[in-house]
Parts: structure tokens; sequence; C-alpha cells
């Protein structure tokens, strides 16, 4: 790996062990085995390396996710069933995925104060709720953009959500069952 590489690294590393506000350029230089100067000349700035690495872990999440999510043979299999798999993977991963969540929980309070990092963040979002969408309840963002918009947008809502509740109390946090029995309870089932 080159500096480049190797500073996006050790940012990441950094941002799940410190967090953003924390982490300063100095770390990230002992992180990377680096020199501040190689901040300045691959990413222009500190802060420019930080919404970088903060974008790869949160693909690397979503890519994960995708490949943990079991399609099977049935593209058009019952969608509770669909649903209490996603809730699984959001419950089931919420303690190795902890670092990962403080951090997005962060970001989400730095957004009215960076316009950079709203900008930054916007467009993967808008993607990743359509990728939640097509990999979570087969609904074709081609086919059915407004379709596949609404239901990413309350799978957001809902890994939001659970994130929340997993990292103020996990004792109480929803279980898949739970999710699945609450969305039945709202469908009037």
């Amino acid at each position: 790996m080159g500096h480049r590489e190797d500073l996006l690294e050790g940012a990441k590393r950094c941002l799940l062990e410190k967090g953003y506000g924390r982490t300063t350029a100095r770390d990230v230089v002992a992180a990377s085995g680096t020199n501040l100067a190689s901040i300045g000349y691959h990413y222009g700035s500190k802060d420019a390396l930080l919404r970088q690495a903060y974008l790869a872990l949160t693909e690397e999440r979503g890519a994960r996710v995708i490949v943990a999510l079991d399609r099977g043979e049935e593209p058009e299999a019952e969608p509770y069933r669909r649903f209490r798999e996603l809730c699984s993977l959001l419950v089931g991963t919420a303690g190795a995925d902890r670092p990962l969540r403080r951090l997005q929980t962060e970001v989400v309070t730095r957004l009215d104060d960076d316009e950079e990092l709203r900008e930054a963040i916007r467009e993967p979002g808008r993607r990743g709720r359509l990728d939640m969408a097509e990999e979570a309840l087969g609904i074709d963002p081609e086919a059915e953009p407004e379709k596949a918009r609404a239901a990413g947008l309350l799978l957001q809502a809902l890994a939001a959500g659970v994130t929340v509740q997993w990292l103020a109390d996990p004792e109480t946090a929803p279980t898949a069952d739970d999710l699945v029995a609450g969305l039945r309870a709202v469908m009037g089932e």
C-alpha cells in the first residue's frame, strides 16, 4: 500500500477507536505510519480524509449486510421472512458493529455544523436506501423507483432506531422477533 491507502486505513481505525470529533491529524499519522504532509498531499485536509474514511467504513458495512442477507432461490419470498432476516442481521451484529454504530450516531450530530460532511453522505445515503430495498425486500429500484425509495426510507429509519436503542440499553433493545411482531401489529394483524 502507498501513503494514500495507509492514511485511509489509519483514519478508519482512528474513527472507530476515537470517534470523528476526537481524531486528530497526528492520530491518523501515528495509526498509518505516514507523515502530516501526506494528508494534505493526498486528501487536501484532515477533514476531507475523515469524510472519505467514514464513507469507506459505511460502504464496507453496507456490502457486508448485502452479502449476509440470504435471498435464496426465491426472489419473491414471503415479506415477513425477508424483513425478519434483515432485522436479525441488524440486531445480531449490534455488538460487533458497536464502534461503527457509535460513529454513525456521532456523525449525525455533526451535520448541522458541517455542510461538507452532510454533502458527502447525501448521495451514498440515497444509494444505500435503494440497495437495502432491493437486497432486503427484493424491490427493483429501476422497475419500481418510488416503492424502492419508500421502503428504503423505512428500512433506514428502522436501522437508525435499532442502533439508538441498542446503544442506549442493549438489554431492552428490540430483537428481530420484536420488530416483526411490531410490524404485524402496525399492519393490523
